[in-house]
C-alpha cells in the first residue's frame, strides 16, 4: 500500500514486487557494506597471518607428546647428542632392569667422557640390587654423581635447563618433550631440591645401607602405615617388594606391641617414631 497522490489520506494497493524493493533495498545496501569490511577485515588479517607465521616459522613446540619405544629412544639420543653441560634425571622404583641399563650405560659413559656433568636420583632401595649397583659403579667411575631418596615421585631427565622428558601418562612408551621454559626451570628447581636432601651412593664404601638410609626408610613406611596404606600401595612408592615391607610391619607390630593393622597406625603415630 501506499499514499494516493490525487486522495490525501488514502492508500491504493501496488504490486508486491515494487513493495519488496522499497523494503528490501535498504537491507540488501547493508548486507553489500558488510561484505565490503568482512573483505577488507579478511585483507588486514591475512596481512598479520603472514607476519605472524614468518616470526614464529622456526620455534619449536612448547609441548610434544611421543608415543612409541623407538620414537621416544630417537628423541632421548637427540637430548643426549645436543647436551652441553649437565643431565639430570630421576628414577622411582627399585632396581633397573638390566637390559635398560646394558642401553643406556654406552650413552651415559660417551657423555661423560666428553665433560657432561650427570646426576642421578633413584630410591634407596637400588642399594641392594647387584644390577643396578653394577652400572652405578662403572658410571661414577667415570664421574656421574647418584643419590637416593626413600621416594621418588616419578621419572623425568633434564638435558641442561632447556630441555625435558616426562611421562606423558601411566601407560608404558608414552613420554612427553618439554620445551617450555617455565615447565623445564620447575623440573630443575624440584630436581635439585630433592638432590640437596638425598644420600650419596659411592659403591667402593661399605655398607651401603647406612643408618640415614635404613632411618629414611623406616620413616617412610611408617608414615605410610599412618596414613592407612596397603603393602602394596607402600611397595610401589618406595621400590620395594611387599614381602621386604611386611617384614618391616611385622618388626614394628612386635615392638610396639600391635595386634592389628588398625592399632598399629594409632601407636606409630602416638609413639614418637615420626617426631623429629
Amino acid at each position: 500500500m501506499v499514499a494516493d497522490q490525487e486522495s490525501p489520506g488514502h492508500l491504493v494497493p501496488v504490486p508486491p514486487e515494487t513493495a519488496s524493493f522499497a523494503a528490501l533495498a535498504p537491507i540488501e545496501e547493508a548486507i553489500v557494506e558488510q561484505r565490503r569490511t568482512l573483505r577488507s577485515a579478511r585483507a588486514t588479517l591475512a596481512a598479520f597471518e603472514g607476519l605472524y607465521t614468518e616470526m614464529h616459522r622456526h620455534e619449536r613446540p612448547a609441548l610434544t607428546r611421543l608415543s612409541g619405544e623407538a620414537v621416544i629412544s630417537k628423541a632421548l639420543d637427540a637430548g643426549v647428542r645436543g647436551c652441553r653441560a649437565e643431565v639430570r634425571t630421576a628414577h622411582p622404583g627399585g632396581g633397573r632392569p638390566a637390559h635398560v641399563l646394558e642401553e643406556s650405560l654406552p650413552r651415559d659413559l660417551g657423555n661423560l667422557r666428553r665433560g657432561i656433568r650427570q646426576r642421578t636420583l633413584y630410591q634407596h632401595t637400588v642399594r641392594s640390587d647387584r644390577t643396578t649397583l653394577a652400572y652405578i659403579e662403572q658410571v661414577t667411575a667415570e664421574g656421574a654423581e647418584i643419590r637416593t631418596l626413600a621416594e621418588v615421585v616419578d621419572r623425568f631427565i633434564v638435558f641442561d635447563q632447556d630441555l625435558a622428558f616426562v611421562p606423558f601418562s601411566d601407560e608404558p612408551h608414552s613420554a612427553l618433550r618439554v620445551q617450555h621454559p617455565s615447565l623445564v626451570r620447575f623440573l630443575v628447581r624440584h630436581f635439585d631440591e630433592a638432590w640437596s636432601r638425598a644420600v650419596p651412593v659411592r659403591p667402593e664404601r661399605a655398607p651401603l645401607r647406612t643408618p640415614v638410609v635404613t632411618s629414611d626408610l623406616q620413616r617412610a613406611i611408617l608414615q605410610a602405615v599412618v596414613n592407612g596404606e596397603t603393602d602394596a600401595s607402600i611397595a610401589r612408592r618406595i621400590g620395594m617388594s611387599r614381602r621386604s615391607v611386611a617384614e618391616h610391619m611385622r618388626k614394628v607390630s612386635e615392638q610396639l606391641g600391635s595386634n592389628s593393622r588398625a592399632q598399629l597406625g594409632y601407636l606409630v603415630a602416638t609413639s614418637g617414631l615420626l617426631d623429629g
